[in-house]
């Protein structure tokens, strides 16, 4: 039996696999890079090892450096988590030859269907070699690894060569692997999954589906299981299919078979993903199993039991990122001062990081998973909202109101999402209102805590001003009160009670109570991020030379593209470079043709938000040549048909 493993991943799965881990009795190993010293997986671990430097090239993929961990820390097994190396045969066989015990399937399975274009040739199909108008749109895609990188969508035939050689750096940067390959994108389809347990006696069985259509830039956002109105024939025929590609190699252990269901009804193979899956929770919680605790009494030799568990209920799991949604989805970095989410009977949380650790931007943005469960769907989903409605973060933007408002769109609630929905919905799921009192609030705490050290006056007082800027979206308010031998006073709106954590409002009759919490010069109005301004405005920012390109997140240059230098000649919307940040690449182009006057970027170069990456000079001909021809549209009268 295994008594001492290691972890060879970070973050929330980490932390999961520890869990169970500590419930069974084995003690555990973390690994960390320097970034993630003090990390939360490494505090849980019973014990760590580093892996000296940042990246993922340089840590958590070096599979020697953690064989050469787990003998030094004397481990007698390695659990690879999902991403990294945990689809990667050549690892696993390092594992082994080591003498350690390997929580997966076998490297020989691995092989066969941790290349997507492998497992396909299983099931008897094959990706595109030579794409023609009539193919489009296709879909490039990372024969290895996962979570959306790799991955591009491809509409035009001009943009195929770029995109394949895209798609081939960012996977070889996640995965250690650079292969891609081409198949059809099918649009409006849903995404369905089928898990899988297998054992070395022969049993193979599945525990169900799952539905995880909502996605954006091909990583998943919410997951859910089962899968909501799936035709019971399909999925018999989905189980089959599955049981069948999993027998056929050989496979034991956890794993997952992913089809695209067509609006037709049609179901399209796309990989087996021979590894635990980040949305695992939601198929724990409705079939009550322990899907780590499987994989390591699997790899122990034990049979799974006979009768197979049965599902009850509905669960939905939420995928918390430091990301701006309505930036692009950028991935954000910093501190995260607090990550407060209640938790109770039916709800459930994963997470990576706890109220001080710094997010930073070597990895993946995935602070946290929320999963509910409950006897329906509408329930599971109303829970979950409210989970996330109660929930408190503090730092880097989230995607926590975005997660809220997916939950409760109609759509979505109604089951009748697909791939594409953020792609029609994100304008709107992003364009909530502001919270218009949450200024006052925070005005009002501060105001309370420095009341403190002062009497009230016999006169009455001048009104008191505050500036905030709210982080959302960038606005400007001003509030005003006045104290008073009563207490605080502001126009329009009742203070109820007012205190320096907690400030209760009465508007047009409804109670509005607001936590508040106070991080340097940012303040939290329950999730409202204000910046506190100074009284008056201050000088104007130095203003940026025309046609600067300013890194929208830090990160890492990794590529520049061809012929980009100092002088040259670029037209509007040419990819000038390409930026890594948390695991994913991010293309930054020309916004206007013209020449580039300055180039501050180079592979390798770390650059932080903000920060200048390159100047592009429009043509002035171009200029004077488009304000012509605004003008003609604009004074000459049309022309009446003779």
């Amino acid at each position: 039996m295994i008594a001492t493993l290691l972890v060879a991943n970070r973050g929330e799965i980490a932390c999961r696999i520890m869990r169970t881990c500590r419930e069974l009795g084995i003690a555990t190993v973390g690994v960390c890079s320097d970034p993630d010293a003090s990390a939360l997986h490494v505090r849980e671990a019973d014990t760590a090892v580093r892996l000296p430097g940042a990246s993922p090239a340089d840590t958590y993929l070096r599979g020697e450096l953690i064989v050469k961990a787990a003998l030094t820390a004397g481990a007698d097994a390695v659990h690879p988590g999902y991403g990294f190396l945990s689809e990667n045969a050549g690892f696993a066989r390092a594992v082994t030859d080591a003498g350690l015990v390997w929580v997966g399937p076998p490297p020989a399975a691995i092989e066969a269907l941790a290349s997507k274009t492998r497992a396909k040739e299983l099931m008897g199909l094959a990706p595109l070699t030579r794409v023609t108008e009539a193919d489009l749109p296709v879909l490039v895609k990372a024969a290895a690894g996962g979570g959306g990188r790799g991955m591009r969508i491809v509409r035009t035939l001009d943009a195929l060569e770029g995109e394949l050689t895209a798609a081939r750096a960012e996977a070889a940067a996640a995965f250690g692997d650079g292969e891609v390959f081409i198949e059809p994108y099918v649009e409006g389809g849903r995404h369905i999954e089928v898990q899988l347990l297998a054992d070395a006696h022969g049993m193979v069985r599945t525990l169900g589906t799952r539905d995880c259509s909502l996605q954006r830039r091909h990583q998943k956002v919410i997951e859910e299981c089962p899968a909501p109105g799936l035709d019971p024939e399909l999925a018999e025929s989905l189980y089959a299919s599955s049981a069948a590609l999993a027998r056929a190699v050989g496979y034991t252990g956890v794993g997952t078979a992913e089809f695209l269901l067509a609006p037709s009804g049609r179901a399209h193979f796309l990989e087996m993903n021979t590894r635990l899956q980040v949305e695992h929770p939601v198929t724990e919680a409705v079939f009550g199993v322990d899907l780590v605790a499987a994989q390591i009494r699997i790899a122990e030799g034990e049979p799974l039991p006979a009768e197979p568990p049965a599902p009850r209920g509905h669960a939905v799991e939420a995928r918390l990122y430091a990301e701006d949604p309505a930036r692009g989805w950028t991935p954000q970095s910093g501190v995260l001062h607090r990550l407060r989410v209640p938790t109770g009977p039916g709800v459930r949380l994963e997470r990576g990081y706890a109220d001080g650790d710094t997010v930073g931007v070597h990895y993946d943005a995935l602070l946290a998973k929320v999963i509910a469960w409950a006897p329906t769907r509408a329930e599971a989903l109303r829970r979950l909202a409210g989970t996330l409605e109660a929930s408190r973060v503090h730092g880097p933007a989230t995607g926590l109101g975005l997660l809220i408002r997916s939950l409760r769109h109609p759509e979505f609630a109604e089951a009748r999402m697909d791939t594409g929905f953020y792609d029609r919905r994100l304008p709107e799921l992003t364009a909530a209102a502001p919270d218009p009192y949450a200024p006052l609030a925070a005005a009002l705490a501060d105001a309370h805590g420095r009341s403190r050290f002062g009497g009230w006056r016999n006169l009455p007082s001048q009104p008191q001003l505050k500036r905030y800027r709210s982080e959302a979206d960038g606005v400007e308010h001003e509030v005003r009160y006045r104290h008073t031998r009563d207490g605080l006073e502001a126009d329009g709106v009742r203070v109820v009670s007012a205190g320096p954590d907690l400030v209760v409002l009465e508007a047009a009759g409804v109670l509005r109570t607001y936590d508040i919490a106070v991080h340097g010069e940012r303040v939290y109005a329950g999730n409202t991020a204000l910046t506190a301004l100074p009284r008056l405005p201050g000088p104007p920012a130095p203003e940026q030379a025309p046609g600067s390109l300013l890194a929208p997140m830090p990160g890492t240059v990794v590529r520049l593209g061809e012929g980009v230098a100092e002088g040259a000649r670029v037209e509007q919307g040419q990819p000038l470079l390409w930026l890594e940040a948390m695991k994913m690449e991010h293309r930054v182009t020309a916004p206007a043709a013209g020449t580039l006057t300055a180039l501050h970027a180079a592979p390798g170069r770390q650059v932080e938000a903000g920060g200048l990456l390159a100047v592009v000079q429009e043509d002035v001909q171009e200029q004077e040549d488009a304000s012509a021809q605004r003008d003609h549209h604009t004074t000459t009268p049309p022309r009446e048909n003779p």
